[in-house]
C-alpha cells in the first residue's frame, strides 16, 4: 500500500519514476511508492514537469498544487499535492494503468 501522510490540507507521498517510457502512465505501487512511467527524458527538469502535469491532470487539480519536495534528480521522489486526500492518492495505485 502507498504510504501517504496528510499535512495541512496536502497529501505527501513517494513516487517511483521511470523516464523515457513509451507513454505517460500510472502503473500502481512499488515498495510503498506510486509507480509512474513518463515519456519525458530526465533532462532539464522535463521529467519532473511531466510528473507534475500528469498528477495534476489525473487528480483534476492545478499544476501549481503539485510540488516535488525532494528527489528532483532521483527516480524516487517525495511529492506534495494540495487539495487531494490520502485516500484519493491510494486509489490511483488501484486503478488500471492510464
Amino acid at each position: 500500500m502507498i504510504e501517504v501522510t496528510e499535512q495541512g490540507g496536502a497529501a505527501v507521498f513517494a513516487v517511483r519514476v521511470q523516464s523515457r517510457a513509451r507513454r505517460d502512465a500510472i502503473e500502481g505501487e512499488w515498495q510503498g511508492a506510486l509507480k509512474i512511467r513518463l515519456s519525458a527524458p530526465p533532462v532539464d527538469d522535463r521529467a519532473n514537469e511531466a510528473l507534475r502535469r500528469l498528477l495534476a491532470d489525473v487528480l483534476k487539480i492545478p499544476v501549481s498544487a503539485v510540488r516535488i519536495l525532494s528527489g528532483e534528480r532521483s527516480r524516487t521522489k517525495r511529492v506534495e499535492v494540495r487539495g487531494a486526500s490520502a485516500e484519493r492518492i491510494r486509489e490511483l495505485a488501484k486503478a488500471p494503468p492510464r
